[in-house]
């Protein structure tokens, strides 16, 4: 009945890509934008669940099949 809105938040889109950087050793996964020149990682979420990737695209209008995932 009384959901919590997730506000937009918006980012670079010429200059920023959304990734998910995961750990091979513990599986920890964290979401962010990678700068497309640079190469630096921002974190924005950590990503314990399906719910919480939802969440990161729905906050930044991005589709799920949009972010790429580094090891």
């Amino acid at each position: 009945m009384f959901r919590k809105r997730v506000p937009k938040a918006e980012y670079d889109k010429e200059s920023q890509k959304p990734v998910i950087r995961a750990s091979i050793c513990t599986g920890e996964q964290v979401a962010g934008f990678k700068d497309i020149h640079t190469g630096k990682f921002t974190e924005v979420m950590l990503i314990r669940n399906q719910k919480d990737l939802e969440e990161f695209a729905k906050k930044y209008d991005i589709s799920i099949k949009e972010i790429s995932k580094e090891w």
